[in-house]
């Protein structure tokens, strides 16, 4: 399966060289210090139903994607996402969620689940508003010490459900690449919750703030979702995330 867009190509790996690749692009994406994902366990996923994409331009691997099995077949879960640091701002990350749901839906898989850091702002903006997910679990201290980008704080995730026949997901895969169209929720029974605008600066000049802000976030949204509260929506002018109970 490959999708070209104006010299952009996103398709999946081929071959060892291009795994090989991949570790070291996961490398300059997470740090040095961050283990990435191995080339012979992708290969070896990649060959019993995993995903394990990229997008490319003039050759260059400019964002990565890998996804495999779960216990249940209409269930995937996506792993990692990465766009080159010198790439950012291009919606790489976007286009290759959505090639993954095009490659989830023909063969089956209607659902897609993976984590990611509730204190980023721009991860947020892009799975909960842009492309449509939601959230009701939080893992505290997911992956334990962590180093590279996430060292200094307790690794805490959300888990992003990703409803791919959702009508607010498939009007957003119509729109205008997700941008406009929003899910909709009830206006009584919200809450919000504000997260830092930019987590990495507060890791870099003020560890105490960002350890604060994590331990803040993590009480208001676990308490939210043991209410029933899901998060259903992100704000990302104002850096909040909308919850409400459906």
């Amino acid at each position: 399966m490959n999708i070209q867009n104006e010299g952009l190509v996103l398709r999946e790996l081929s071959g060892v060289a291009e795994l090989k690749d991949s570790e070291h692009f996961q490398k300059t994406v997470w740090g040095e210090d961050d283990p990435p994902d191995n080339s012979d366990l992708m290969l070896a996923i990649q060959h019993e139903g995993g995903l394990v994409a990229g997008a490319f331009k003039d050759g260059r691997m400019l964002g990565f994607l890998f996804g495999f099995p779960t216990s249940q077949a209409h269930i995937q879960h996506s792993h990692r996402l990465a766009v080159h640091p010198d790439s950012r701002g291009m919606g790489l990350g976007m286009k290759l969620k959505w090639f993954q749901r095009d490659w989830c839906l023909s063969r089956g898989i209607t659902l897609v689940r993976w984590t990611y850091d509730p204190l980023r702002r721009i991860n947020a903006g892009l799975n909960i508003t842009r492309l449509g997910a939601t959230a009701r679990t939080y893992h505290e201290d997911y992956y334990g010490q962590m180093e590279g980008i996430n060292a200094g704080v307790a690794s805490d995730r959300l888990v992003a459900d990703w409803a791919l026949n959702a009508p607010h997901v498939e009007a957003l895969a119509k729109g205008t690449n997700g941008v406009d169209a929003a899910l909709s929720a009830p206006s009584e029974s919200c809450l919000e919750v504000d997260v830092p605008n930019d987590l990495d600066r507060l890791l870099s000049t003020d560890l105490d703030k960002a350890i604060a802000e994590r331990l803040r976030v993590r009480e208001a949204l676990t308490t939210a979702f043991s209410k029933g509260y899901r998060i259903t929506g992100f704000d990302t002018e104002t850096c909040r995330y909308l919850l409400t109970r459906l």
